[in-house]
């Protein structure tokens, strides 16, 4: 991503969208460690995004794990040796950390902070929300509800449970509305045709559960032209989000693409100001 510095402040412009859905989590919340075949598959995967960080002339860059391999048994083991021959040291991340990156985004600050939002970013072993008041961040949680737990059906009541009663421990907010990030939940914003930063609405989103739900793999593949790491999954996606506005009491979602990668750019950019400064 380039960070292009004008006189109104910085513009991030993609440079580069490439997408290798290993699914660390599949072997992980299965089977409690990374396997060997997803081990190779994630190291080679990283050589190749180092060549492209050389190709680019890349000037900083953050490696980030979050949920899956936090998890692992093995995780500590794989970040070694993926470091060993990839030359690229993975962090591994925290729910808080998490939520502070997506946070980074600073994308209270495109909307109108007359209102209050509560931002749920969808992933495939957790659910991060982070509630903004007036513009200020008041509450943050992780909790280990995601797409591929769900898949494989290791989600137990009790997650539910915690994540209704955090959202039911903030309900009675004036004007609250959410802020939608992952990559199924853009998938329906897409389905849905929306532009401009119109918000999706929750009857929308529930029309467009159905709809998948009305559909199987194959057709989603054929019908929806979804990708086949997205049509097993998007539907949970769509599930969780059904739950949090729910019982949230939140009719629109804003879906502004933007999300826990789009805060690590901003992070680094924010250090190398500082560091700017200093020298």
């Amino acid at each position: 991503m380039h960070a292009i510095e004008h006189s109104k402040g910085t513009h991030f412009k993609k440079a580069s969208l490439v997408r290798v859905p290993i699914r660390l989590g599949q072997d992980v919340f299965v089977k409690g460690e990374i396997q060997e075949r997803n081990e190779e598959r994630l190291i080679e995967s990283l050589k190749a995004f180092k060549s492209l960080i050389i190709a680019h002339e890349v000037d900083a860059f953050r490696a980030c794990a979050t949920s899956a391999m936090r998890d692992a048994k093995n995780g500590e083991s794989v970040v070694e040796r993926v470091a060993s021959e990839s030359g690229i040291r993975i962090e591994v991340i925290d729910g808080k950390e998490e939520a502070d990156l997506i946070y980074g985004t600073h994308i209270e600050n495109i909307l109108d902070d007359k209102n209050n939002y509560l931002y749920i970013d969808v992933g495939g072993g957790s659910t991060e929300m982070t509630l903004f008041v007036a513009g200020k961040v008041e509450d943050s949680k992780s909790f280990d509800i995601g797409t591929i737990r769900l898949l494989n059906g290791l989600v137990e009541q009790e997650e539910w449970d915690e994540m209704r009663n955090w959202l039911l421990k903030h309900e009675g907010r004036d004007k609250l509305q959410a802020i939608g990030s992952g990559g199924n939940i853009n998938r329906i914003y897409k389905m849905n045709m929306k532009s401009n930063w119109k918000p999706l609405l929750r009857e929308e989103l529930a029309a467009s559960a159905a709809l998948i739900e009305s559909m199987d793999y194959e057709e989603r593949l054929i019908k929806l032209n979804m990708n086949i790491d997205r049509a097993d999954v998007v539907l949970h996606a769509s599930n969780i989000f059904l739950n949090v506005t729910k019982w949230a009491n939140i009719e629109k979602i804003h879906v502004p693409k933007m999300g826990l990668a789009d805060g690590l750019v901003r992070k680094l950019h924010e250090a190398y100001l500082v560091n700017k400064k200093k020298n």
